[in-house]
């Protein structure tokens, strides 16, 4: 059994009082030996160890190795017993250990230290709750005040700069003020570049921050004991808050995140001896920023056109826009919990967001009404002046206007009016002939049937205005451009 320094002090001092040999080995339950070997040395310190390692003649060469083979043991181990080197794997390893041979001290665990009103720390974690009756994959973000530990949270569906935006904003008007510091991670969210202290951040969240009085700061990569006060809340969150709670959408969820951080807030935290952290919040609220006069709220930009059925289209929802808005472009503005038409700078409609990816279908009562009004009775169509003319020429004239018309359908303005300028043009007799002759022939090309008129036409080319071509004449023709 080893003898430790406190029992050769013990052996030392009680020899000084002349006591023997034996009568000191039997009161310590030591060995006469040892108490002569240690009376003799007469030094309470036990002498270093002098036992010979095997790996030590080979040191340079396990260095060596250690190098070549990129810090990986086993295959320092397999070189040295090619080399015919047998040293066993656990004398090994424990000889690199001992001499420091590829390993890192572990630094001593800190404790950060925040005085009041200099830092938040910000940070989101995604979960799974059961919304609805269904598990929903959602990014739960938090926001905590590092001296009081009061804490915000809240869940979205997705998670860009303008939920980040969105959220900062409500956690700061929920506590009334903001830390002059807020720590974030090296998330593309707030960090356009870099990490650490070397970390840019994205220059719309530096004017956001801006306008609260702080400024966002990345703690270094795999130093998540910066982040320890929001790190911990989510812990918390899936510990407790989830388990056996029920919520009919993220509406609901959030709704009831607020009530239960209230409560939490009024609740004695042990590791801050006993005191809540709203008793906290009293003495730190003076030493943080005041909101700005005026918090603008988050909003974001989209150009939309109508389609249709009356519709915009924003994130796989579709929000009601009025009749005369149809095909036409239009600007969407989309806030935590609105949607907002505008048309030339004045709001036309104004919807509840939907949760995104929803597939929903939003219509405003006016508009339901002002869409059913005008498909109560569409409009009859009015036809063409030159159509009447040919209709009432002749029968041959009719059957060709409609054989004209369904063979070009909305185009057929253009060969009606070429056929009213023949039937002006040439003599009813050959005219009509021709488009008797070609409609038994189902042939509908006016080129042909021009042809087919000059070769009938004798006498006058052109023949001369009756009384009805006076009275079509008469009639003003609204398509005319004169």
């Amino acid at each position: 059994m080893p003898v430790d320094e406190d029992m050769r002090r013990a052996i030392l001092k009680l020899a000084g009082q002349g006591r023997a040999i034996r009568t000191i080995a039997t009161s310590l339950g030591v060995g006469r030996n040892t108490v002569r070997r240690i009376v003799r040395s007469g030094r309470a310190q036990p002498p270093p160890l002098s036992r010979q390692q095997r790996a030590h003649p080979h040191e340079p060469r396990i260095r060596e190795l250690f190098e070549r083979c990129e810090g990986s043991r086993q295959r320092v181990h397999e070189e040295l017993a090619r080399e015919g080197i047998a040293i066993p794997y656990a004398t090994l390893t424990g000889y690199l250990r001992r001499h420091g041979i590829g390993v890192v001290s572990k630094p001593p665990a800190g404790q950060y230290l925040f005085l009041p009103g200099e830092e938040m720390q910000h940070d989101t974690s995604p979960h799974t709750p059961v919304v609805g009756g269904q598990r929903v994959r959602v990014q739960c973000a938090s926001l905590v005040l590092c001296y009081s530990r009061r804490r915000f949270l809240r869940v979205y569906r997705r998670w860009t700069r303008f939920e980040a935006k969105l959220f900062i904003t409500a956690a700061l008007k929920r506590f009334g003020a903001a830390a002059g510091r807020c720590m974030v991670d090296n998330a593309s969210i707030i960090v356009a570049r870099g990490s650490g202290k070397d970390a840019v951040m994205a220059p719309e969240m530096v004017a956001f921050a801006r306008n609260f009085g702080f400024v966002f700061a990345a703690h270094e990569l795999g130093d998540a004991d910066r982040s320890a006060h929001v790190e911990r809340s989510f812990q918390h969150v899936e510990t407790s808050f989830y388990k056996g709670r029920t919520f009919v959408d993220l509406a609901d969820l959030n709704a009831q995140f607020e009530a239960w951080c209230d409560a939490d807030d009024v609740r004695p935290r042990r590791h801050l001896g006993g005191v809540r952290p709203l008793e906290l919040f009293a003495t730190e609220q003076p030493a943080m920023r005041p909101l700005p006069l005026y918090v603008p709220e988050p909003s974001l930009r989209w150009q939309r056109t109508v389609d249709a059925e009356g519709y915009v289209h924003l994130h796989n929802n579709r929000y009601s826009a009025p009749v005369d808005l149809l095909e036409r472009e239009v600007i969407v503005y989309e806030t935590h919990d609105r949607v907002r038409i505008f048309d030339r700078r004045c709001c036309r409609a104004e919807h509840p967001l939907r949760e995104p990816y929803g597939r929903a279908r939003s219509l405003l009562p006016e508009h339901d009404a002002q869409y059913r009004a005008a498909r109560v009775q569409p409009q009859r169509k009015v036809p063409r002046p030159e159509e009447s003319r040919l209709s009432r020429a002749s029968p041959a004239l009719a059957r060709l206007v409609e054989a004209l018309k369904a063979r070009h359908g909305g185009r057929a303005t253009r060969v009606l009016r070429r056929l009213d300028r023949m039937w002006k043009e040439y003599p009813a007799e050959p005219l009509a002939a021709a488009v008797e002759r070609a409609l038994a022939h189902g042939l509908t090309d006016l080129d042909r049937i021009e042809t087919m008129v000059l070769q009938h036409v004798a006498g006058d080319f052109f023949r001369l205005p009756s009384v009805d071509d006076e009275h079509d004449a008469d009639e003003p023709d609204e398509h005319d451009p004169r």
